[in-house]
């Protein structure tokens, strides 16, 4: 079909017919000199040797033009069409893609827009958000699962990560120096420390050079040598009987969870049939002794507490005079975090071991460092300058279900060599539990329990 006959694509685009060119436009190359298939285009394809003149008939808008705007045509795309429903946008609701959406009879009713309900948000330092720390929220598990289970759970993030990293480098490859270090590093950069990883490697390679081992060789290697530095540390909270009140200090830096910990640890006392007296001695923070207090209702432990920004020591003096007038088993002393840094938050700690030994020489019986897992390599200046101030007499590690670096318990046991007599692996009372070398290894390594 000629293309006088036929419209060309712009042409069947716009509706109209293929129209002469006008006579301004320079001449086209006849319709005799294109070849066969361009002068008689199929059908649905377009027509480029018509498509100049189609575009020419196109009108030009009025702003090109200089001409005025009419005032119907104005806005007129903004202006639902007469005799249809006015459809909502895409993407809101009652949007129908197929048929748009159907008109809402509003009438001359004021209707208010209908607005999901905001979640009840409770305030951070709230009573409410304080008991769901103490393990009475809503959100508790109807069944507690047991501790391996808990453990395993809580060390997944490292335990997957070292197994990445050691399936990764002993799957179809053979053992060399090149492969050794590269364990060493894996196992540094889970805070295992230099010396614990240069002992791993050395046990993994020996007697093994040029030959394969598989990732679960590795693994055992591993929780042998992890339980074997731990072993010695794993020792359990003694309460001395003689001494009454048994005095329990906890101290370490803001956020690590002393308040929290000295809550379950009350518990657990409670649950061993010992009368034991709480004492908010972090009088910096207002949560801490409402948090305190919450701890103390739900175990059934009198709480000794001031009012915010009170003297620290003389509110543990205080309570220790009170704990022995009352012939309490044990007192559970709370201080205020602190930077291990801060000379003079430190000063303030060794003030209040002072108030208490002017009762008791002997006085904290047990001085309790509370450190965060996801600290990492700053434990290690922790525990220093803390043994400074205080004397620190044993470890609680908490946390340790929130990251990927949890060896760095084997290398505080190496450093330090100080008692680590719990670990925590959550909130609840259930999840701080005396610290035993054997499980806390193959969790890590990611093995079954034995």
């Amino acid at each position: 079909m000629a293309s006088e006959e036929k419209p060309g694509w712009f042409g069947r685009l716009f509706g109209r017919k293929g129209q002469p060119a006008p006579e301004d436009k320079p001449e086209d190359k006849p319709e005799a000199e294109l070849p066969a298939e361009a002068a008689s285009p199929s059908e649905g394809e377009p027509d480029f040797a018509t498509a100049a003149e189609d575009v020419a008939h196109v009108p030009l808008p009025p702003e090109e033009t200089g001409e005025p705007v009419p005032d119907v045509v104005e806005g007129a795309d903004l202006l639902p069409v007469a005799g249809e429903p006015e459809r909502p946008p895409a993407g809101t609701a009652g949007d129908d893609p197929a048929h748009g959406a159907d008109p809402v009879d509003t009438g001359d009713v004021n209707r208010e827009p209908v607005v999901a309900p905001m979640p009840d948000i409770q305030p951070v330092d709230s009573a409410a958000a304080l008991a769901h720390d103490a393990g009475a929220g809503p959100d508790r598990e109807p069944e507690a699962k047991g501790w391996w289970s808990r453990l395993t759970s809580g060390m997944k993030r490292t335990s997957s990560a070292l197994s990445e990293r050691v399936t990764g480098l002993f799957t179809k490859r053979k053992l060399d120096a090149t492969t050794l270090e590269d364990l060493e590093d894996a196992l540094i950069q889970a805070d295992f420390g230099l010396e614990t990883a240069m002992r791993v490697s050395e046990a993994v390679g020996k007697g093994r050079y040029e030959k394969g081992i598989s990732p679960d060789e590795v693994r055992a290697i591993l929780a042998a040598e992890v339980e074997r530095a731990l072993e010695p540390v794993a020792v359990p909270l003694a309460i001395d009987a003689s001494r009454k009140p048994f005095v329990i200090l906890t101290v370490g830096v803001n956020g690590a969870g002393k308040t929290t910990t000295l809550g379950k640890l009350a518990s657990k006392l409670r649950a061993e049939g010992r009368t034991v007296m709480l004492a908010a001695g972090d009088t910096f923070r207002a949560a801490a002794i409402d948090q305190l207090k919450v701890w103390g209702a739900r175990t059934g432990t009198p709480v000794v507490s001031g009012a915010q920004g009170a003297d620290a020591a003389g509110l543990a003096f205080d309570a220790l005079k009170q704990a022995s007038a009352a012939g309490t088993d044990v007192l559970l002393i709370d201080t205020a975090g602190r930077l291990q840094n801060k000379t003079g938050l430190m000063a303030e700690l060794e003030k209040i071991v002072r108030v208490l030994r002017k009762q008791d020489p002997e006085a904290p019986h047990a001085t309790i460092l509370v450190l965060d897992a996801t600290v990492g390599q700053n434990a290690l200046s922790q525990v220093e300058l803390f043994s400074q101030a205080a004397p620190v007499s044993g470890l609680v590690m908490t946390k340790l279900d929130g990251t990927a670096r949890g060896g760095i318990l084997v290398a505080l046991a190496a450093k330090f060599g100080l008692p680590v007599h719990f670990i925590g692996v959550g909130e609840g009372v259930e999840d701080l539990e005396p610290f035993a070398a054997r499980d806390f290894a193959r969790a890590i390594a990611g093995l079954e329990k034995d």
